[in-house]
């Protein structure tokens, strides 16, 4: 069996800074914040080339921390893709804000900048990109059309660890980066995690005190503030990992780059494609399929797992029907779902399970 991600492997290659850094909090019983998430927010907002980094408990409270920061409220309008996990869209309607969707580009299935601007009305007070899969949204052409109307960005990073455009690190191009560390991630937390990076001062005195009841100081309560807070073995544990995510990174490129030589001649599916000018750091191994349905059975049927990144577009859930928005409206979008399925990648696999992936792959029409 091959599995989709492997976190014991991981686990394993680790175990003794893990263990250590995790015993090291539990010694010291700064069990919330304290200092090992301080040293991991000085480390990763480094690591990003951005002045701050405020750790948070999940991907989706970073997010609606940087939304709440810029003031963004209920009769606002927030533009993002529909194209995404959902957190993306709960994270905007947690602030009352409206959701309002572009389409994506057809290659990296990341916001297409020329869609952008038709998008724009006076209510629009963000524009959240995707940096879908591991790949940066184009941002050169998204940050453009940003200034042009005075609307700041805040980069959805959460599958973005270390991605990079044009020598820029994910999270430091918008006035606001966000990225999760769930457990599966590129670099991910033993549990629930988040991190907001920006280099507005501002910003990040407000996301600071959000994240922890509103306080600007011990019992004084500013703001309307949240229970984000991270765990203290979180950080810890994290900071151990945050050493690795650059050779982690190169054993997923090594192994994409396998993937995507064997597969160039495929009749049955598309490899993604890296963008000259950005350093695709493959979260998601994502192939568009010829025939979706018989690629998974010959997968099942050669015990490798797989994962769909995502089959429901955003905008036809259930849950966001009240968007009003129907089959049609985002063509693209739509067609990805339909076709896009998740290679296993992680950094620990091995050139042999990649191909013995590839082959099964090129199984599928005699299982079919």
């Amino acid at each position: 069996m091959i599995p989709f991600l492997d976190l014991r492997a991981q686990y394993a290659s680790i175990k003794d800074e893990v263990d250590a850094a995790a015993l090291r909090v539990l010694a010291s019983a700064q069990y919330v914040l304290g200092d090992e998430v301080a040293e991991l927010e000085r480390e990763f907002a480094a690591y990003c080339g951005a002045r701050h980094a405020i750790a948070v408990n999940t991907g989706t409270s970073a997010l609606h921390l940087a939304l709440l920061a810029l003031g963004i409220g209920p009769g606002d309008e927030v533009i993002t893709v529909p194209f995404t996990f959902v957190a993306t869209i709960s994270a905007i309607c947690y602030t009352g804000a409206l959701p309002v969707f572009v389409d994506v580009e057809p290659v990296t299935l990341t916001m297409d900048a020329t869609k952008l601007e038709a998008a724009i009305t006076p209510r629009t007070k963000a524009i959240v990109p995707v940096h879908l899969y591991g790949q940066m949204a184009d941002m050169d052409a998204i940050k453009a059309i940003a200034d042009r109307h005075g609307v700041p960005i805040i980069e959805d990073a959460c599958q973005a660890h270390g991605a990079e455009y044009k020598g820029r690190r994910a999270g430091s191009i918008g006035v606001s980066g966000c990225f999760s560390f769930y457990p599966g991630k590129n670099l991910g937390a033993c549990g629930e995690g988040g991190i907001v990076v920006t280099s507005d001062d501002s910003q990040a005195r407000t996301m600071r005190m959000l994240r922890d009841w509103g306080q600007e100081s011990r019992y004084h309560h500013v703001l309307k503030g949240f229970n984000y807070r991270m765990d203290g073995i979180q950080g810890a544990i994290l900071r151990v990992k945050l050493r690795h995510l650059d050779a982690w990174t190169e054993a997923r490129r090594a192994h994409a780059a396998r993937y995507s030589a064997l597969l160039a001649e495929s009749d049955h599916v598309k490899a993604p494609l890296e963008i000259a000018g950005r350093r695709h750091v493959y979260h998601i191994y994502a192939v568009r399929c010829r025939d979706r349905e018989a690629l998974q059975h010959a997968l099942s049927s050669e015990g490798i797992q797989f994962g769909l990144h995502y089959p429901i577009p955003v905008h036809l859930q259930k849950a966001h029907a009240d968007l009003g928005y129907a089959p049609g409206d985002f063509p693209r979008s739509e067609a990805a779902a339909r076709s896009v399925l998740s290679l296993p990648i992680y950094p620990e696999m091995t050139a042999r399970q990649v191909d013995e992936v590839v082959s099964a792959v090129e199984q599928e029409a005699h299982v079919h």
